[in-house]
């Protein structure tokens, strides 16, 4: 199993990212600049978390411009699994890779904590571990992560069974319509989610509840 880990100029959350692959995957993963214009022949791409571009314009949009987007569209588009995390989601959907926008939380303040995630779904590559409405923790810590579509969009992923996490009722920390914490794209190979189970996936971190995201991308690859 190889991996790669895409790192943009803002980004702080690759070397969490980096860890947690190796830990779990067993193999030293690729970091690549957002400047290549080519990706190394992989099984699973990580966009991590952080601030690229210093969230200038909109969270994402000017590194949805980066050269190496171009190719990781191309790899999704043929079956290679992508994970987006918090600012990697941004990206993700700056990119149309996945559908919606985040936006400013609703309370239009940064927040920093652990939440409460269920499964929506445990038929995809990235949530398989775990079962069908199993509630887990998760840290976030965002101040773009209200996750916004319109409802014909809601509809369809609702339909296609594309939700892959929602916060609690009582946890939701940004205001995201229908509590949507994670998204998948039609093929269910790319998953973008705001919460961090990088930073949740063993007992030093307390807890290791992030784990089966990564168990499940990694495990489930021939």
């Amino acid at each position: 199993m190889k991996s790669a880990v895409i790192v943009f100029p803002g980004s702080n959350r690759e070397r969490d990212m980096l860890y947690a692959l190796e830990q779990i995957g067993g193999h030293k993963p690729i970091t690549v600049w957002h400047q290549e214009t080519t990706l190394p022949d992989v099984d699973l791409i990580v966009l991590p978390g952080g601030f690229s571009y210093g969230d200038y314009l909109r969270t994402g949009a000017i590194a949805g411009l980066s050269p190496i987007m171009k190719a990781v569209k191309e790899q999704a588009d043929k079956g290679v699994r992508v994970l987006g995390v918090c600012n990697g989601f941004q990206i993700l959907t700056e990119t149309g890779i996945l559908p919606g926008a985040l936006l400013r939380n609703a309370h239009l303040k940064f927040v920093c904590k652990e939440v409460e995630l269920e499964v929506a779904t445990n038929k995809s590559v990235f949530t398989s571990a775990y079962a069908q409405g199993q509630v887990i923790r998760c840290p976030v810590a965002h101040h773009d992560g209200n996750y916004f579509a319109d409802e014909d969009t809601l509809t369809r992923l609702e339909a296609e069974d594309r939700v892959a996490f929602r916060y609690t009722q009582a946890t939701n920390p940004n205001g995201s319509i229908r509590n949507i914490a994670g998204i998948l794209n039609e093929q269910k190979n790319v998953l973008g989610m705001m919460p961090h189970p990088e930073n949740l996936i063993e007992p030093a971190q307390g807890g290791t509840d992030g784990r089966g995201i990564f168990a499940s991308a990694l495990e489930t690859i021939a």
